[in-house]
């Protein structure tokens, strides 16, 4: 099968049928509680906003990472968290409303911050003064039609028919993040890019990689436990600002910025970064 179809097709389909099953975890009083606590939000927005940028580039000045893996490791870091930090949160039994609605609101506003601090990055890592734009409008509708709209009508089902959604979301904490994998499996492994990564430049990346992804996740959880903010909301935050979207990362090093290397610090992250997100919030409901 061509990998086209695997990417241009299978994925967004699947993408959208994670976020409806997601969507039927969700509940009238969790919508209540994000309306009237705004504050998890802001705290897990601003978190992933702050702390991500400030760790990558800290993890590259001060480890003398290669300049352009260093404008790619921030390229990561200025993601927002995708569908998959939902489907984690989601296995997890953590907070998804609170995850989806962070996931929306950061998404939105990355569309600006991710060229602003993107060129920021080239500046100091390579001297170079480059104006990248984002494709604003589009970012925006794939939000709208990736993330909204299934969402939405997954939360209108678990309305309308409770019964019939309860029976469905134990078996879709299994079937989903299966579903999603094989999908990713297929992307990976049957694409022409597949071919151009190397071993040794990929191990090179997994430290600086790996660091990002535990020190963003632990900060997002103790951070917002220094504002009173309820156990299973930090570790739904924790892996909204640990689990960034790596499929954008590559976008954004590959085709805006047509660099090869600074695309291969998003294929490195998202290599690994959903299985160790996931341990931690497993761990975190469980022992923190």
């Amino acid at each position: 099968m061509n990998t086209t179809i695997f990417s241009d097709f299978l994925l967004p389909a699947t993408l959208v049928v994670i976020t409806f099953g997601v969507g039927l975890s969700i509940t009238a009083k969790d919508i209540r509680n994000i309306v009237f606590e705004p504050k998890n939000i802001i705290i897990g927005v601003l978190s992933q906003m702050i702390i991500l940028p400030i760790f990558a580039f800290l993890i590259a000045l001060l480890t003398g990472l290669d300049p352009e893996y260093s404008v790619g490791l921030v390229i990561i870091a200025v993601c927002p968290g995708g569908i998959t930090s939902n489907l984690v949160n989601f296995m997890i039994r953590a907070n998804v409303a609170l995850s989806v609605s962070i996931t929306i609101i950061s998404g939105i506003i990355t569309t600006v911050t991710i060229p602003l601090i993107v060129s920021l990055a080239l500046i100091v890592f390579v001297q170079e003064h480059t104006r990248i734009e984002m494709p604003i409008l589009n970012a925006i509708l794939q939000i709208f039609l990736l993330t909204i709209i299934p969402a939405t009508a997954g939360i209108l089902v678990r309305a309308w028919k409770t019964g019939f959604a309860e029976k469905l979301v134990n078996p879709l904490r299994i079937i989903l993040p299966v579903f999603l994998l094989t999908i990713y499996a297929g992307v990976i492994f049957l694409g022409d890019e597949a071919s151009r990564v190397e071993a040794g430049r990929f191990v090179y990346l997994i430290p600086f990689t790996f660091a990002l992804n535990i020190l963003s996740t632990f900060a997002g959880f103790f951070i917002p436990r220094i504002f009173a903010i309820s156990k299973r909301n930090c570790y739904t935050i924790a892996v909204e600002v640990g689990l960034q979207n790596s499929a954008l990362a590559i976008f954004v090093g590959g085709t805006l910025l047509d660099n090869y290397k600074m695309a291969l610090a998003g294929v490195v992250y998202g290599s690994f970064s959903f299985f160790t997100t996931w341990l931690f919030g497993f761990l975190a409901k469980k022992y923190l």
